[in-house]
């Protein structure tokens, strides 16, 4: 027997509530229960967002004990490192974590086995040794540059840097789990396990008597990310290739090479975009206002979490709609969709981290709250961004890659410009300012490329049309 929401609307409430809770049980049953790809890709993005959702309260608690645990001064520390490493563990992998995401559900369609086989392989040791080789590099360099450096940056640096290739075949594997539509093996691990286990190493280490400082928690962060990615390498590929018979691998490096550089490019202007301002304030500023300001940027990703988890939803069926050739106006149809699934949810979360933000901020410590005012100005960024959905995948997984990376490293450079200017006199304000601008501006260029490209406006135009969609009219 299987649970359904329209049935349990009619039997348990009163008819005139059950009226109109109908057609949204409807709606819900159709997400639960269809065998259809925008069913699929509903589910996808449901189970995305409650993980996102308990990921976000989880990194939230966490981030506030290790800033009770440590301070602001080694809690800055600690930020920026760790900020730095998931940054370089990201790039290393030069974009196979996202073409993956392409070549999979394509080679599965077409029931090419020996590629698929050889993309997986391939995918996995690039994504592990160049960020081994990054990280090497990194020790090397933070080494050799140890008289130049502050003290309390030396022991952090050297430590993280050892997490950078376990960073970048955990990235890998998220990609593929996304390719394959698996909501919970492509979240759960990266937002859950490993926050989880940061934390929980970080408190057992200091309740042995280890001194409450950030190298404490950077190795506690090196532990949970190894820990983290040996269970996604015993799970994923054997999964993936559970019913593959042929043991022979094709592999076409420059096909492969050829996708995931300019994608590489993209998503490595968008995590340098997204962390520019921890980066530069980590850099001009003291590591007390690096915890300030993180502390901050933590409170919206509350909000960003409904962003992340539309785009990690549809990813998978642009790549589709796109490479089966179906009629334009269904890719149309679905994108506009996902702008609607990403700014309206942004806007409502945005309103309420507005009204508990000192509450919030408070919980990290003395003066945390000082970030506050700040809100304003980052969480109209992020209305922006949200405004035009993931416009960036979609052009991503469509083969517009070389665009989206023109475009990003434009407003990167915006970015870094804006922050070098705004720092020095307006301190954290400037960090603030620089970043929702560039956001803006991100926006408004992505939004237009789409129209240049498609033909269609993938911008948020109205509110949505609770008459029409209880009468089953949109999807």
């Amino acid at each position: 027997m299987r649970l359904s929401a329209e049935l349990t609307a009619e039997r348990f409430l009163p008819a005139r509530l059950g009226a109109v809770a109908r057609p949204f049980a409807r709606k819900f049953d159709a997400i639960l229960l269809g065998d259809d790809e925008k069913a699929r890709a509903g589910r996808v993005a449901l189970v995305t967002f409650c993980v996102r959702l308990a990921a976000a309260a989880l990194a939230y608690v966490s981030q506030i004990l290790l800033a009770r645990w440590m301070g602001s001064f080694e809690y800055g520390v600690f930020t920026f490192v760790w900020v730095t490493m998931i940054i370089l563990g990201n790039l290393a992998g030069l974009g196979f974590h996202t073409a993956i995401i392409r070549f999979a559900p394509q080679y599965q369609e077409e029931a090419d086995v020996a590629r698929l086989r050889g993309v997986l392989r391939l995918g996995q040791w690039v994504s592990f040794l160049l960020p081994l080789l990054v990280g090497a590099l990194g020790m090397v360099l933070v080494w050799a540059m140890r008289g130049a450096l502050d003290a309390y940056w030396i022991l952090p640096l050297l430590v993280a840097f050892a997490s950078v290739p376990f960073l970048g075949l955990g990235d890998f594997h998220q990609g593929l789990a996304r390719s394959q539509g698996w909501g919970l093996l492509s979240m759960v691990p990266v937002y859950l396990v490993r926050p989880f286990l940061i934390v929980a190493g970080t408190g057992l280490a200091l309740w042995m008597g280890m001194d409450a400082v950030a190298l404490t928690a950077v190795g506690a962060a090196v532990f949970a990310t190894i820990i983290t990615t040996a269970i996604q390498q015993i799970i994923l590929p054997r999964r993936v290739l559970k019913d593959v018979t042929d043991p022979v691998p094709r592999y076409e490096p420059r096909l492969w090479f050829g996708v995931a550089l300019p994608i590489f490019l993209v998503e490595g202007f968008f995590a340098l975009l997204t962390n520019a301002d921890v980066l530069m304030v980590g850099i001009v500023l003291r590591p007390e206002d690096v915890a300030v300001y993180f502390a901050t940027v933590k409170t919206i990703v509350l909000v960003h979490f409904v962003y992340f988890a539309v785009k990690a939803a549809v990813a998978q069926r642009y790549a589709r709609l796109a490479s089966r050739d179906s009629d334009p106006a269904e890719l149309a149809l679905f994108a506009r969709e996902t702008v609607t699934w990403t700014f309206w949810p942004s806007l409502l979360m945005s309103a309420v981290v507005l009204a508990i933000g000192p509450f919030l901020l408070s919980l990290f410590g003395e003066n945390f709250e000082n970030g506050y005012p700040l809100l304003f100005i980052l969480l109209a960024g992020v209305c922006c961004r949200a405004a035009v959905g993931p416009a960036e995948s979609l052009l991503s997984m469509t083969g517009h890659q070389n665009i989206c990376a023109a475009l990003y490293a434009a407003v990167l450079a915006i970015n870094i410009s804006l922050n070098i200017i705004l720092l020095p006199p307006l301190g954290l304000w400037g960090a603030a300012v620089a970043t929702a601008i560039a956001i803006a501006t991100e926006a408004a260029l992505l939004a237009f490329i789409v129209h240049r490209r498609f033909g269609f406006w993938m911008v948020v135009n109205s509110l949505p049309n609770i008459r029409q969609f209880m009468r089953g009219n949109i999807a």
